[in-house]
């Protein structure tokens, strides 16, 4: 029937650059607390995060207003011009010609740790990818594990981030893969869309 499709989320296709709008309107139980904590991880960890005007509006979009109000300045002063340049990226969070930067979260799992109507913690475990892809890049592209964990608020009938924390790990050994050649990760990187909803 419709009415099931319409409990279905909203899926839209996400530019490779990691950029993608920000979901909204999260449920007000744990599964949405869940879901929102998951999601905001993704989106903290993308690319978008590198750029001063798309950190600014995923920042007002995700924490309370409170909250974004006191991190947009400690934000900008910790995504400085020297720590951009260390990654590889220009002033403006741009890549050099013919590399790619990479930057994404990928929720492994999450867990409430506290919850109630109007406020919730929930960590997420996550594994990492960020470096720069190219053929002269000498931060190439490695895997993190880290949890994440988000003290979430019920404002305006959506949950708000208030404050957040990572910690490293539970990271599992590694396995053999064979490590991939840049022009491989780049192609990969432009051909698979990072996700924009998760759990």
């Amino acid at each position: 029937s419709s009415d099931a499709a319409a409990d279905k989320p909203k899926t839209s296709s996400t530019a490779p650059s990691g950029t993608a709008p920000v979901q909204s309107g999260f449920a007000h139980d744990e599964q949405g607390a869940q879901s929102a904590a998951a999601n905001y991880a993704v989106t903290l960890g993308s690319t978008g995060m590198f750029n001063v005007d798309s950190r600014h509006s995923i920042v007002d979009a995700i924490y309370t207003p409170t909250a974004a109000a006191k991190l947009q300045g400690a934000m900008d002063s910790a995504y400085s011009a020297d720590f951009l340049s260390k990654l590889g990226l220009d002033a403006n969070g741009n890549p050099p010609k013919g590399s790619s930067f990479v930057s994404r979260t990928i929720p492994v799992g999450t867990k409430v740790e506290q919850y109630s109507d109007a406020s919730a913690k929930v960590s997420v475990w996550y594994m990492g990818l960020i470096g720069m892809s190219g053929k002269s890049s000498t931060d190439p592209v490695t895997t993190t594990w880290k949890t994440w964990t988000f003290d979430l608020e019920w404002v305006n009938d959506d949950w708000k981030i208030v404050a957040d924390t990572q910690k490293e790990g539970p990271a599992p050994l590694p396995g053999d893969d064979r490590a991939s050649r840049f022009d491989e990760i780049s192609k990969a990187v432009e051909e698979y869309g990072g996700f924009t909803y998760a759990r």
